[in-house]
C-alpha cells in the first residue's frame, strides 16, 4: 500500500513541477494542435481540388466536345465550389507552355476531328497533359479527368446503342430479349461498393489514429527520459533516493505522470479530429483508451532504459531522436505499410507503435471489437513486459552507484 502512496506522490510532484513552467505548459497544448492542423489542412486529398487551374484547348468546337467541356467546367468534388478553374488555350503546345510557366496544373486537349470521328462511328481521342513538377496534385487531376472522360464516353456509347435499338424496333425487328437495353450492352456487369461502416473514407480518418498514437507514445518516451535525466543533472534525484521511498515507486510514479500527460495530449488530438475534420469514432471509446494505455505501457520500459543509460538530458534526447525518427516514417502514421518495400515492412513490424496504430485504426475507423485487436493487444503487452523486465533492474543498478 505504501508503494502506491509513494508512487502517486512522485507522480504528483512531477505534474506540479511541469505546470509551474508556463512556457512548457503552453507548448504542451500547442504541439498536438499544431500537428493536427498541419496534417489535416496541408496533406492533399481529392476534396482539396477546389478551383484547381487547368488548361483546355478545344480545337473541335463540335456538339460532343462542347458537352464534354461543360461537364468538366461544372464538376464539383466537394460542396458548391468547382473542382477546376478553366483557362482556354489555342492548341496542345500552348497547354504545355501554360504548365511550364505554372499557370495551370494540368490540361486537356481536344483535336479538331473529335466530334466528326465519333459521329462517323469511329473513336475520338483526347489528350490529358500532366504537370510532372507536382506528382501529388497531378495524380489527382489526372485521375478525375480520366474518370470524367470515361464516364462521358460511356454515356455517348449508350446513346448510340439506344439509337440503333430504336431504329430496329421502328422497322419491325424485335429485340432478342425483353430486358435488352443500351445499359445492359455497355455495362453487362455492375459493381456495387459497400463499406463496413457508413460514409466515404478520407485520408484524415486514416491518419488521425496514427497521429494520436505517435503523439501519446513519443510524449511519454521523451518526457520520461527527460524528467529522470534532468533530475540527475540538477541533483534532485539524489534527494529522492535517500528518502524512505521504494525504488520501484520512483520509476512507476514518474511513468504515471508522463502517462497522464500523454493521455491529455491524445484526447486533444481526438477532440480536434472530431471538431475540425469530421472524424467519426465507430468503435468503443473505452477500448480506444485501453489501447492508448497499453501503447504507453509498451514504451515506458524503453523510456526508463534510455534515462538509465544517458547521464545527461542532451544525451537522452539524442538517443530518443534516433528511435523516434524512423518510427515516424516506418510505423504507418502517414503512409500504408503495405506500400513500402518488403524490407521496410519487416522493420515496421518490429516497432511497437505499428501495432498500436493498427489497433486504433481498426477500432476508430472500422468499429472493430476486442477480438479484432487481440493480436496487437498481446504484442504490445509482451513488448512492455519485456522492456520493463530489462529496464527496471538496469535503472535500479545505475541509480544506486
Amino acid at each position: 500500500m505504501n508503494t502506491f502512496i509513494d508512487l502517486w506522490q512522485i507522480a504528483k510532484k512531477d505534474l506540479l513541477e511541469f505546470t509551474r513552467d508556463r512556457l512548457r505548459l503552453v507548448t504542451f497544448f500547442i504541439m498536438p494542435i499544431f500537428m493536427m492542423i498541419m496534417v489535416g489542412f496541408i496533406f492533399p486529398n481529392q476534396n482539396a481540388l477546389k478551383n484547381t487551374p487547368i488548361g483546355l484547348a478545344n480545337q473541335d468546337n463540335g456538339a460532343i466536345s462542347t458537352q464534354l467541356t461543360e461537364v468538366i467546367s461544372n464538376l464539383k468534388i466537394s460542396g458548391e465550389v468547382p473542382a477546376f478553374k478553366i483557362t482556354n488555350y489555342s492548341d496542345l503546345e500552348a497547354v504545355k507552355n501554360g504548365i511550364k510557366s505554372q499557370q495551370v496544373s494540368g490540361g486537356l486537349f481536344i483535336p479538331s476531328d473529335f466530334s466528326s470521328k465519333i459521329a462517323a462511328g469511329g473513336q475520338g481521342q483526347v489528350t490529358i497533359v500532366q504537370d510532372q513538377s507536382s506528382p501529388q496534385i497531378s495524380q489527382m487531376v489526372d485521375a478525375i479527368l480520366t474518370n470524367v472522360v470515361n464516364g462521358f464516353s460511356q454515356q455517348i456509347g449508350i446513346q448510340k446503342i439506344n439509337q440503333i435499338l430504336i431504329a430496329k424496333t421502328s422497322i419491325g425487328i424485335a429485340p432478342t430479349s425483353p430486358t435488352l437495353s443500351a445499359q445492359s450492352i455497355m455495362v453487362p456487369i455492375q459493381a456495387k461498393i459497400e463499406g463496413i461502416i457508413p460514409g466515404s473514407p478520407n485520408y484524415f480518418e486514416f491518419v488521425a489514429p496514427g497521429i494520436m498514437a505517435m503523439i501519446v507514445m513519443t510524449a511519454v518516451l521523451t518526457g520520461l527520459a527527460a524528467s529522470i535525466s534532468r533530475e540527475k543533472e540538477q541533483g534532485t534525484l539524489d534527494g529522492i533516493l535517500i528518502s524512505p521511498i521504494n525504488r520501484l515507486a520512483i520509476i512507476l510514479g514518474k511513468a504515471l505522470s508522463q502517462s497522464i500527460r500523454g493521455l491529455v495530449q491524445g484526447f486533444i488530438v481526438l477532440l480536434l479530429a472530431f471538431l475540425l475534420f469530421g472524424v467519426t469514432i465507430h468503435g468503443n471509446i473505452f477500448l480506444i483508451i485501453l489501447l492508448l494505455l497499453l501503447g504507453i505501457f509498451s514504451f515506458v520500459g524503453l523510456g526508463i532504459l534510455v534515462s538509465a543509460i544517458a547521464s545527461e538530458q542532451e544525451t537522452a534526447t539524442q538517443l530518443l531522436f534516433m528511435f523516434q525518427f524512423p518510427m515516424l516514417f516506418l510505423s504507418g502514421v502517414f503512409f500504408p505499410i503495405a506500400l513500402m518495400p518488403s524490407v521496410m515492412q519487416k522493420i515496421a513490424y518490429i516497432i511497437p507503435l505499428t501495432y498500436a496504430i493498427n489497433a486504433l485504426r481498426k477500432v476508430m475507423v472500422l468499429g472493430a471489437g476486442f477480438g479484432a485487436v487481440e493480436r496487437e493487444f498481446l504484442i504490445l503487452l509482451a513488448f512492455g513486459l519485456v522492456t520493463l523486465a530489462i529496464s527496471v533492474p538496469v535503472f535500479k543498478r545505475v541509480i544506486t552507484k
